[in-house]
């Protein structure tokens, strides 16, 4: 998992995006061909079309365009977001690689998503990871007071609450958002799956190093509560509604409250199946699904 660090972020060198992405870049070639279709379809659409993806010159460019939008407000509008957007994409070229992981996780797990286009214009748990990726960096760059204004607007927008602070990788699918809170000392590694009100929190007021650390192809359920520094062991699925106090082994089944494991979790990386049924050892009392 590539996570930035704080040195890392303020020393890094200002090469363009597009100078660090390949030079044929598919996901944004068939994103603008979505934008095309779309707007000879939906002409109510052609201004946020044209303005957020077809005049842009980058995928970059496109998720800063629309994220400002959704964020502006008079007390920090539109164009100084967006400029913050792409002074972070320019300065680190992991935001843009995890800017297309993403789109492609949400195309691949999200059976509601039939097009490239739709998290960049229209689902905010895309659009929130991305000011995620952009508050994160200004914060390790030592603008802090921006990057937690972008966490309260993001918040404010989009239902979802992410501290400037957590180090999240690529490959990431925030399914619905609404209600999801991750903690300021939280990881979550690449090809993870989190669905809406998923909550990866402290267990009190102790300072520190309080909060989850989620493995790679974790499978996060909804509602499911992760609160202390504690482990989801890798491609482990916690089921919907769960409270998980201590740590899962990788390649697990909890569920519960409080969560403990009740088999194995069925397949190499949850977060890409999307199963979350509950089979065969499941005691009776947690039902034939979750």
């Amino acid at each position: 998992m590539a996570l930035q660090s704080p040195a890392s972020a303020r020393s890094r060198s200002r090469t363009p995006a597009s100078s660090k992405v390949a030079s044929v870049d598919p996901i944004w070639t068939r994103l603008r061909e979505e934008a095309d279709a779309v707007l000879a379809e939906e002409p109510a659409l052609s201004a946020m079309v044209l303005t957020d993806i077809l005049n842009e010159k980058s995928l970059e460019g496109a998720v800063g365009s629309r994220v400002a939008q959704r964020l502006d407000h008079p007390d920090v509008p539109a164009n100084l977001i967006r400029q913050a957007f792409m002074e972070a994409a320019e300065a680190d070229e992991r935001i843009g690689r995890a800017l297309r992981a993403d789109i492609v996780a949400t195309r691949e797990r999200d059976p509601a998503c039939s097009r490239y286009i739709e998290p960049v214009l229209f689902f905010k748990g895309y659009q929130a990871l991305a000011v995620h990726r952009m508050a994160n960096w200004l914060w390790n760059s030592g603008r802090k007071d921006f990057a937690m204004y972008l966490q309260s607007r993001a918040s404010s927008q989009f239902g979802t609450d992410i501290h400037p602070a957590a180090r999240i990788g690529k490959g990431i699918m925030l399914d619905h958002a609404t209600g999801i809170v991750i903690g300021e000392t939280a990881v979550v590694e690449d090809e993870v799956s989190i669905l809406h009100a998923v909550t990866l929190g402290g267990s009190g007021k102790e300072s520190g190093d309080r909060h989850p650390k989620v493995r790679r192809g974790v499978l996060l359920g909804a509602g499911a509560k992760v609160l202390g520094n504690i482990e989801i062991g890798e491609s482990s699925r916690v089921a919907s509604g769960s409270v998980v106090l201590e740590d899962v082994p990788p390649c697990k089944t909890v569920a519960g409250v409080p969560a403990r494991i009740v088999g194995e979790a069925g397949c190499n990386q949850p977060a890409l199946s999307m199963d979350h049924r509950l089979r065969g050892d499941t005691p009776d009392f947690l039902g034939a699904d979750i």
